[in-house]
């Protein structure tokens, strides 16, 4: 989960604003920021063109579809929409975190026996 989850959440939850605008808000702090490190990234040669690429088209494309989707679509639905992906979201971060923390306990364990 990304500060724009927060954001969005917080805006939408304690400045009560609806999701759309919450969404758009999120957008206006997301672009200056992704377009400042992708500068940076390519100064710095961080970027595999190869796969970026591919990854650029296709979230270009799904994010306008997704824009056009919500735009019609009932406030009260998107909230909920949105609540099931911070879920969905929050539950794999647990989980990764979960499997993290069983192989680092393991792994300590196993080092401990050989010593």
């Amino acid at each position: 989960m990304g500060g724009g989850t927060i954001l969005i959440l917080l805006l939408s939850i304690f400045m009560n604003l609806d999701q759309h605008v919450a969404q758009a808000t999120n957008l206006v702090f997301f672009i200056p920021t992704a377009i400042s490190a992708i500068i940076i990234s390519i100064k710095n040669k961080n970027i595999e063109w190869k796969v970026a690429i591919p990854i650029v088209i296709f979230g270009i494309i799904g994010a306008t579809i997704s824009a056009n989707i919500s735009a019609y679509m009932n406030v009260k639905l998107l909230k909920k929409l949105f609540g099931i992906f911070l879920l969905i979201i929050a539950s794999y971060e647990i989980y990764s975190w979960y499997k993290m923390y069983i192989k680092e306990k393991s792994s300590h364990t196993n080092n401990k026996n050989n010593t």
